[in-house]
């Protein structure tokens, strides 16, 4: 008697991924005039929102002087196929810090939280590096200073102010001069900063062409907003994006 033959197992389809997936542009906030930061993929706007692109000074304006500056971009509102995003902190890169801070140079390190005059409060963490060890007296006098600088800074500006202060600069001397008088420093520096709250934001300005909506939809724009506080999204990993 023959035996009775098993039948083959049908192949199953495997769906691919990445073919669901839609690429974005990540534009920069208007203070740098829209620019592209990079693209990304997602499977769709609303996994966009929440984002964080991290880009240095150097890629917005080309300055090479700069490339120690990392500037953070967080997605806020989706428009078609472009990310719009606001501006969330900054930070120096760990190399730039480790060539300052070598042997027998004294660190000073404070937080400062400050709120700007369109309402953004930020967490400011300066430091300054002197060309000798000095005493701890001097340390806190030198705190206090660069506290007291960063204080009157900040009613007198707007985050767009803040952030060109900071490739400018110009807060960096003023905090230097604060600190002269106690000991002179080779380096002010603020290593790193975090938006903690957000202020008031300009209305939006519309672009030519900006949030076509896809085939077959109606005559509304396809936008996505950011959630509303307390939500809790969760984006997935891109390349050269981080997700929070």
């Amino acid at each position: 008697m023959a035996e009775k033959t098993q039948p083959k197992p049908t192949a199953r389809k495997v769906k691919d991924k990445w073919k669901a997936k839609t690429w974005y542009s990540v534009m920069a906030p208007d203070m740098f005039n829209r620019m592209k930061l990079v693209e990304t993929l997602s499977e769709g706007p609303e996994k966009m929102i929440g984002r964080i692109a991290e880009v240095t000074v150097q890629d917005l304006n080309g300055d090479f002087a700069k490339m120690h500056i990392k500037l953070k971009f967080k997605v806020s509102r989706v428009a078609g196929t472009e990310a719009f995003t606001e501006f969330v902190g900054h930070e120096l890169t760990s190399d730039y810090i480790r060539r300052m801070t070598r042997r027998k140079r004294s660190k000073t390190d404070v937080t400062v939280d400050i709120v700007t005059k369109d309402d953004f409060h930020i967490r400011v963490k300066p430091m300054a590096i002197a060309e000798r060890r000095i005493q701890s007296s001097q340390q806190t006098a030198i705190r206090n200073a660069m506290t007291k600088a960063l204080l009157e800074w900040g009613p007198k500006i707007t985050i767009d102010e803040y952030v060109k202060a900071i490739i400018s600069g110009d807060l960096l001397r003023d905090m230097g001069k604060a600190c002269k008088p106690i000991q002179p420093m080779q380096r002010v520096e603020i290593r790193r900063s975090d938006i903690m709250k957000m202020g008031i934001i300009p209305e939006i300005k519309q672009v030519p062409g900006e949030g076509k909506p896809a085939e077959g939809a109606d005559a509304q724009p396809a936008v996505v907003d950011a959630p509303a506080p307390g939500a809790n999204p969760e984006p997935t990993p891109a390349p050269e994006v981080k997700s929070e």
